[in-house]
């Protein structure tokens, strides 16, 4: 398993409010689903392969 890299941002309250309900609707922590949200994005627009796929 590769190493993770710290990102921190600040964000709305009504987007981390959302977040936290939507990643716990899908059984999955804020932080593994802003992963998912952010890999999807990139690799929509070219910018990622395939290989992120595992966070799905």
């Amino acid at each position: 398993m590769s190493k993770t890299h710290p990102l921190g941002f600040r964000i709305e309250r009504e987007i981390k409010e959302a977040l936290v309900k939507a990643a716990k609707d899908d059984h999955r922590s804020v932080s593994s689903l802003v992963e998912l949200v952010i890999a999807r994005w990139l690799k929509e627009r070219g910018y990622l392969g395939d290989a992120i796929d595992k966070a799905a």
